[in-house]
C-alpha cells in the first residue's frame, strides 16, 4: 500500500452527496486525500451543483456529465466514462453510495480492474427486485469489499446473503449526519415565502418508476395527489426523471398544488421540516422526516428502509389509500418518532466510516460488525 493512499468517492445523485459530505470531510479531517468523481447523472445545477455549495464539497476530479437515459445507455455510458477516470487516477480505494446507476457502473467497473470498493449504505433490501435499485444494491453489497450498513435490519440480510462479517460494519447513517449540521440553517420562513405558500402546506417528492413510468400509474398517483391537495395546499418539487408523465398526467392542474423546480439540500430541508405533511416514494425523505417528526406518506407497497416505520414517522400507502392516510396524519398532527431512534442515527457516522477506512488502508485489524457499534 502506498505511505499516501487515494480515495475516490462516486457520486452520482441528490442523495449520494448527502451521504459524502460528511465521509470526505472526517477522511480530509484525518488527513486522507481523495478525489470525487461526478458521474453527472443528475445532470442540471439545480440537482447537483448547488448540493456541493450547500454541502460544502470539494469540486470533483472529474465530471462525466452523462445525464439521463434508459436504464442501459446511463448504465453503459457510466461504465466506459469510470473505467477511463479510474485507470487514470490510480485509486487504492473507490467508495460508492446507495443505490444508482452510477453506484452499480462504478462497482463493476473497479471489480473488473481490481481496484478496491467499499459501499456506504450496504445492506438495504426491499426484496422487490422489480425496482431497478434493489438490483444495484445486490449486486454491489456481492462485489464490495468494506460494507458500511446504517441499520441493524441491514447487517441481517448481508448474513443471509453470506457476506463475511469481517467485511461489514454498523456505523450509523451519514446522511443524517448532514441534517444535523444543516438544523441551525433549516428556516421554512423564506422558503415558504419565496414560494408563495400558505402558513399550514404539504410536500410531495415522486419519481420512482413504478410510481411516474407508465401514463397509468402516473394517473392514478396524481388524482390521489389532487385528493390530498383538497385537505392543503401541496408544493411538488419535480424531478426531472418524472416532470413529463406528471404533468401529463394533470399535476400541474390542480388549483392547490404548486409545482416548483428541485430545491437546493438546505431550501428543501427547510420546507420538509415546516411541512405538516410529506408525501413521497423517496427513501432519503423516509429518514429525513423521521428525524425532523414530519409525518410521511411513502407511496410504495415496500420500503428498504424498515426502520423509519418502527422507529420514525413513516407510513407506507397505496395511491387508492393516500387521501384517506393523509387525512389521518393531518388530524393527529406533528408527530415525534415513535420509541428511540434508529441505532447510531447520531450525525457521528462520517467520523466512523473515515476511521473504519483509515485503519483498513494501513492493513489494521478491524472488528466484525456485530461489534461495530462498540469498537468504531
Amino acid at each position: 500500500m502506498r505511505e499516501n493512499p487515494l480515495v475516490l468517492h462516486v457520486l452520482g445523485a441528490r442523495p449520494n452527496f448527502v451521504k459524502a459530505a460528511p465521509v470526505v470531510r472526517a477522511l480530509g479531517e484525518l488527513g486522507m486525500r481523495q478525489g470525487i468523481i461526478h458521474t453527472g447523472q443528475h445532470y442540471d445545477a439545480l440537482m447537483s451543483d448547488v448540493f456541493f455549495a450547500d454541502l460544502g464539497l470539494p469540486e470533483p476530479v472529474a465530471n462525466l456529465g452523462v445525464g439521463s437515459g434508459t436504464h442501459a445507455r446511463q448504465t453503459a455510458a457510466l461504465l466506459v466514462g469510470l473505467e477511463e477516470v479510474v485507470l487514470e487516477q490510480d485509486p487504492d480505494l473507490v467508495v460508492v453510495y446507495g443505490d444508482v446507476n452510477s453506484t452499480l457502473a462504478a462497482i463493476l467497473v473497479c471489480a473488473k480492474l481490481g481496484v478496491r470498493t467499499a459501499h456506504v449504505e450496504a445492506g438495504l433490501r426491499s426484496f422487490d427486485r422489480g425496482m431497478p435499485e434493489e438490483v444495484n444494491r445486490i449486486v454491489t453489497d456481492s462485489l464490495s469489499d468494506l460494507l458500511f450498513a446504517t441499520s441493524p435490519d441491514a447487517l441481517s440480510h448481508l448474513a443471509a446473503e453470506g457476506v463475511p462479517a469481517s467485511k461489514v460494519h454498523l456505523v450509523g447513517n451519514p446522511m443524517i449526519d448532514s441534517l444535523f449540521a444543516a438544523l441551525p440553517s433549516l428556516d421554512p420562513a423564506p422558503v415558504v415565502e419565496r414560494l408563495g405558500l400558505p402558513e399550514r402546506y404539504a410536500v410531495a417528492t415522486l419519481h420512482r418508476p413504478a410510481n411516474v413510468d407508465t401514463p397509468e400509474a402516473a394517473r392514478e398517483l396524481v388524482s390521489a395527489v389532487l385528493e390530498v391537495s383538497r385537505q392543503l395546499p401541496l408544493v411538488v418539487p419535480i424531478h426531472p426523471r418524472g416532470r413529463t408523465r406528471l404533468a401529463e398526467a394533470g399535476l400541474v392542474d390542480g388549483p392547490s398544488v404548486k409545482v416548483v423546480d428541485p430545491l437546493g439540500y438546505v431550501d428543501f430541508l427547510s420546507l420538509v421540516r415546516g411541512a405538516a405533511l410529506v408525501v413521497t416514494d423517496s427513501g432519503g425523505v423516509q429518514e429525513e422526516t423521521t428525524m425532523l417528526g414530519v409525518p410521511c406518506l411513502t407511496v410504495r407497497p415496500n420500503t428498504e428502509r424498515p426502520v423509519t416505520i418502527t422507529h420514525g414517522t413513516n407510513r407506507l400507502v397505496t395511491p387508492a389509500l393516500l387521501p384517506a392516510a393523509a387525512e389521518k396524519a393531518l388530524s393527529d398532527g406533528a408527530t415525534t418518532p415513535s420509541g428511540e431512534l434508529p441505532p447510531l442515527w447520531d450525525g457521528a457516522a462520517g467520523p466512523r466510516i473515515a476511521r473504519v477506512i483509515a485503519a483498513w488502508l494501513k492493513g489494521d485489524n478491524l472488528s466484525p460488525a456485530s461489534q461495530g457499534a462498540r469498537s468504531e
